[in-house]
């Protein structure tokens, strides 16, 4: 058995105080419910085309871990028209979503493994529990102001790219 130095005795020692005192605090913030909106989120740039080639820029937040995705727009007052958050999934899969705690109505664009959009919610109610479900395969979810889809003429079909999208398995 091999002893350790008093010095190194009293760092552990340290160390493991501050576990006990703060790990169940980071445990609480990190998985129980939500009861504030997150800090904004590192954000990239998005662009959606339409048919016509017409183009829409937005500066997206990235809702990348678990947590960020369970907070989303959580408690939020607002979201600028040019703003959003996207949700990116490791694979296409069914997205489903809730306006749980949203305080603003969102347009939910699910976009698939093609880079398009495959459906969009408009004007998602806000506070409510309903699923909003995107009926089949999604690469991403992405939240944006309610309204700004019907606005700028944003529709199914439409192209999304973003660096976020990059290098995100297409699923095939």
């Amino acid at each position: 058995m091999r002893m350790m130095s008093f010095k190194a005795g009293r760092w552990l020692a340290l160390a493991a105080c501050m576990a006990t005192v703060s790990l169940p605090v980071m445990a609480a913030e990190e998985t129980g419910e939500p009861t504030h909106a997150q800090p904004a989120l590192p954000t990239a740039p998005l662009t959606i085309t339409g048919a016509n080639g017409v183009k829409h820029v937005f500066t997206v937040e990235k809702a990348m871990t678990p947590r960020e995705q369970q907070v989303g727009e959580m408690f939020r007052p607002s979201i600028p028209d040019d703003g959003g958050m996207i949700f990116v999934w490791p694979f296409p899969r069914q997205s489903d979503m809730w306006m749980e705690n949203t305080q603003v109505p969102l347009d939910i664009v699910f976009i698939g493994a093609d880079n398009r959009i495959s459906s969009i919610v408009e004007n998602a109610v806000p506070l409510s529990l309903a699923r909003i479900s995107s009926h089949g395969p999604a690469r991403a979810t992405l939240e944006l102001r309610g309204g700004i889809t019907e606005r700028l003429g944003i529709s199914v079909g439409d192209r999304v790219d973003s660096v976020v999208l990059a290098g995100v398995s297409s699923g095939k």
